[in-house]
This record gives structure tokens, C-alpha cells and sequence, in this order.
């Protein structure tokens, strides 16, 4: 007996002193572009306004995030282990200033919890018109670095072995297949093209990654981005009706741009230019659907490199799979960055 006992005694006391010392957490709660935002009832409205706001480049209107509330008295544990909190504390007895700080994996993983600590509603509405949009972005964000984890379990090593050969690296899931790996003519330019896709279920999924020779700073603007795209899906995507190719929709969703930093697990992140956008099929069937792209410089062959994702699923909500889709494209790496 003291023989078997012994063994399973110094288990349990190992056991004992790994809990003391390592806080263990719960897999957080809600779906992926949820956010439980906690304040008096006075702020809520502006609030919610901004975190639920219409996501650009849909053509459907659907919110940037999917907002719940409770009041700071309605807080409790049942609450806690939400994946994306946002925590209003205003209190004139306690602060002074107004104060926002970001947290991660508070009560469970992954979370994301970013708290504001105001002296008054005055204060905190000044501060909320100023940075209400930025603090969207951040929970935005902090959804897609966790996609982009996601993804390193499975790639495409097929599609990533090209892309390797060519000088970059994206983490393409599994599930999207090679179509097909090409050199296009862009006028005088040459355009390498790696198109991969998944067609499963009700939605088709496309990434196309395309790099031409870097002329200059001209190329980042949005019209020279929609006319590079314009030249190369429409050389490869077509439909069923001879002629057909794909194009860009200018009139109800104009094509917008931005400068953005990509993701990085450490501080920092590179220069790039992401656009949005709808695109249709041009001479054939009434098909089409949104778009995201981003345009970065590879200064070590001097080229410009552009990874797009473009959805077709007619009917169905859009909002997750087109974040899902841009998550791959953040994990897009250059030559230098290896």
C-alpha cells in the first residue's frame, strides 16, 4: 500500500503547487466580433453607436461589432469571461483625468479588455468623440491577430512553398486550394499571380497575391491599385458567359483607402495601404460581392505586392468570413521581415 500511495502523493502535491502558482483561465465567451461594453445608461447610446457601426465595403448593412450592455451594477462573474470588453468607469470621487487602459486575457483567453476611467460623463463624451473610432479599431484588430494565430496550425504548404520561392510568406489555411500559380503582362510590366481558394459550403472564398516592379510612390494610390486589380483579376476571374471578367463597383461603394501598420505578436508593424471595396462580374451573369486588399512595398526586389480577398455569397451574411479572409492577408511577410 505505501509502495502505490507514495507515487500518486507527490503527483498530487506537484499538482497543488502548480495551481498556486499559474492562474488558470477560462476559454472566453461570445462569438468572434462580439463586444460587451459596460456603462451608465447616459453613455450607452453614443457608445454603442460607434462599436455598432455600418462595416464598410459590405453590400449589405452589417455592424463592425455585435454590441451587448449591462450597467456597472448588472457586472458580475456570469460577465467576465466575454472575449472583447469594453469597460466605462466614470466617477468624479476617483479620477481626475481620463484614462484608457488595454488589457488581455483578464478573466479568460483570449480577451481583450480595454477600460476608461472618466471623472465625469462631460469627460468622457470629449474623449469618446476624439477616440471612439480608434478604440473600435483596437478590439478590430485584437480579432484578427487571434485569427491570424489561428491560422499557423494548417497551411497550404503547396501555395506557400510558391509564394516562399517568389521571397514572402502568408499563412494560407489548408482549406483554400492552389487554382492555379502565373505570370501575367500588365502592359510592360510582368505580374506574378498565386490565386488560391475555398469553395466549401454556401461561400466561396478567394486570396490572389500579386507583385509587379515598384516605379513609384504613385502606385499606392487608390486609383492606381484599382486599376492594377481591374487588370489582373480581370485577366483570371470570369463566369460563364464568354467575355465576362471581373471588375470594380464605383458607383453605390466607391473603393476607399488607407495607410495601416500590420499586425506583429511584438511592438510595431510595416507600412501598408488596405482598400475596400465591392467588385462585380462586367459583360455576364449579375454577380459580385465585397473585397479587401493590401498594397505593400518589397524593397528588397523593389516590387510592389498586393494580397486581396474577395467573397461571393449571395444571401448570407458577409461580416465574419470577409474578417476571417483579412486576417490571412495581415500575416502577409516580406523578404527583410523573415
Amino acid at each position: 500500500m505505501k509502495r502505490i500511495l507514495f507515487p500518486a502523493l507527490v503527483a498530487l502535491m506537484m499538482m497543488s503547487c502548480v495551481n498556486r502558482n499559474e492562474r488558470l483561465l477560462t476559454s472566453a465567451t461570445g462569438s468572434i466580433y462580439e463586444c460587451l461594453v459596460i456603462s451608465t445608461p447616459t453613455v450607452k447610446d453614443a457608445i454603442c453607436s460607434t462599436m455598432s457601426a455600418d462595416m464598410y465595403g459590405l453590400p449589405q448593412m452589417e455592424a463592425t461589432f455585435t454590441v451587448s450592455h449591462v450597467t456597472p451594477a448588472q457586472f458580475d462573474d456570469l460577465f467576465k469571461g466575454t472575449r472583447n470588453i469594453l469597460l466605462v468607469d466614470i466617477n468624479p470621487n476617483k479620477y481626475t483625468i481620463v484614462k484608457a487602459t488595454k488589457s488581455r486575457d483578464v478573466w479568460s483567453t483570449p480577451q481583450a479588455m480595454l477600460r476608461i476611467q472618466a471623472p465625469s460623463e462631460d469627460a468622457f463624451m470629449e474623449y469618446w468623440q476624439a477616440n471612439g473610432e480608434s478604440v473600435r479599431e483596437w478590439f478590430v484588430r485584437e480579432e484578427l491577430a487571434r485569427q491570424r494565430r489561428f491560422y499557423r496550425g494548417s497551411t497550404n504548404k503547396e501555395a506557400r512553398a510558391i509564394l516562399n520561392r517568389q521571397g514572402y510568406d502568408m499563412l494560407i489555411p489548408e482549406d483554400y486550394v492552389l487554382v492555379e500559380s502565373l505570370k501575367l503582362r500588365v502592359e510592360s510590366d510582368s505580374v506574378d499571380v498565386v490565386w488560391c481558394c475555398n469553395n466549401k459550403g454556401p461561400m466561396r472564398k478567394d486570396i490572389v497575391v500579386y507583385s509587379y516592379p515598384y516605379t513609384s510612390q504613385e502606385q499606392f494610390s487608390t486609383d492606381s491599385i484599382i486599376a492594377m486589380r481591374n487588370a489582373v483579376l480581370g485577366q483570371i476571374v470570369s463566369a460563364q458567359v464568354e467575355g465576362s471578367h471581373m471588375g470594380t463597383e464605383y458607383k453605390h461603394f466607391p473603393p476607399v483607402s488607407r495607410q495601416v501598420a500590420a499586425l506583429r505578436d511584438s511592438v510595431g508593424g510595416f507600412y501598408a495601404i488596405e482598400t475596400r471595396g465591392l467588385w462585380k462580374i462586367l459583360d455576364g451573369e449579375a454577380m459580385g460581392g465585397p473585397f479587401v486588399s493590401l498594397t505593400r512595398l518589397d524593397q528588397v526586389n523593389g516590387r510592389v505586392v498586393t494580397a486581396e480577398a474577395f467573397l461571393f455569397a449571395a444571401g448570407q451574411k458577409k461580416r465574419n468570413a470577409m474578417r476571417q479572409m483579412e486576417a490571412i492577408l495581415y500575416s502577409l511577410v516580406m523578404p527583410n521581415e523573415r
